[in-house]
């Protein structure tokens, strides 16, 4: 229950930080990457609707695809943040109507407009969910075609809004527009890593029975141990395998120093874990 209630309040932050992005430095610069959001700013401009209301329906009719392609838990989670993102669109738009960006500076938006989306995406894919629109159809081609990572399935399904920003706006929107779908999809993928990143500990030691019981009872993470010998002393010693998050090897070093333990400790870094007790997109 809490660790539901966690995911749900970085959820919550994740979609206000991502509507604040997408609102103040997308919609009004017409910058078209990042999915149905980048389709909103071209429909709005050759149709009656609004950039927000096309998004919220959009989204709608792509939430029932996720549903039926990646999955109940999914569909839960992507339905709140899509509900959510299209309600706080909807309210920015009544309450600070834009007619025009909020300052003369494009790439300094662009920045903001890359940046703010993007980590909200991270922190969304990282808890299981997405904030709808093209997110779902990357997060389907992820699943079936065999895409390592997320950030270039984003980019696959989002190059088609770049090519028809050609034809709407000017070029130089279109040329940014690709800068930001680029940049953008990478740093989905770096905050990603940099989130899932764990360290895979390996420690010689004398006494194995102390460091164990601390990573067993005290961090609550397992260790695989073997008995071994020095080669230049032959004494015997033992070997202690565990992968812990950043946070718990720094006080698993901290233990061991304030406690003297007699241990030689490597660390090397992983983003990729598999199993339990940790969790891999």
């Amino acid at each position: 229950m809490l660790k539901q209630i966690k995911n749900f309040l970085i959820m919550t932050l994740s979609i206000t930080i991502m509507a604040i992005g997408v609102y103040y430095f997308k919609f009004p610069n017409n910058f078209t990457f990042g999915g149905v959001t980048g389709a909103a700013v071209v429909f709005a401009k050759i149709t009656p609707l609004s950039a927000s209301m096309f998004s919220t329906i959009v989204n709608m009719l792509l939430l029932v695809v996720g549903f039926f392609f990646l999955g109940k838990d999914f569909a839960i989670k992507t339905t709140y943040a899509t509900i959510l993102l299209s309600v706080e669109l909807l309210v920015l738009e009544k309450l600070d109507p834009l007619t025009h960006p909020l300052s003369n500076e494009p790439m300094l938006e662009l920045i903001f407009a890359i940046a703010l989306p993007a980590i909200a995406s991270a922190l969304l894919f990282y808890v299981g969910a997405s904030s709808g629109g093209t997110d779902v159809i990357a997060m389907i081609v992820k699943k079936n075609a065999h895409v390592e990572n997320i950030g270039m399935a984003l980019f696959l399904t989002d190059l088609v809004m770049i090519i028809i920003a050609c034809f709407v706006f000017d070029i130089k929107t279109a040329l940014y527009s690709f800068v930001g779908l680029v940049v953008k999809s990478f740093m989905i993928d770096a905050i990603i890593e940099n989130i899932m990143l764990r360290k895979s500990i390996m420690l010689i030691c004398d006494d194995k029975d102390v460091i164990c019981d601390y990573i067993t009872n005290t961090l609550e993470k397992s260790a695989t141990y073997v008995e071994a010998r020095g080669a230049y002393t032959g004494e015997r010693n033992y070997i202690v395998f565990s992968t812990l998050t950043k946070k718990q090897a720094i006080e698993l070093r901290s233990f061991i120093h304030q406690n003297k333990l007699h241990a030689f400790m490597s660390v090397m870094s992983t983003s990729e874990v598999f199993g339990k007790g940790f969790s891999s997109l």
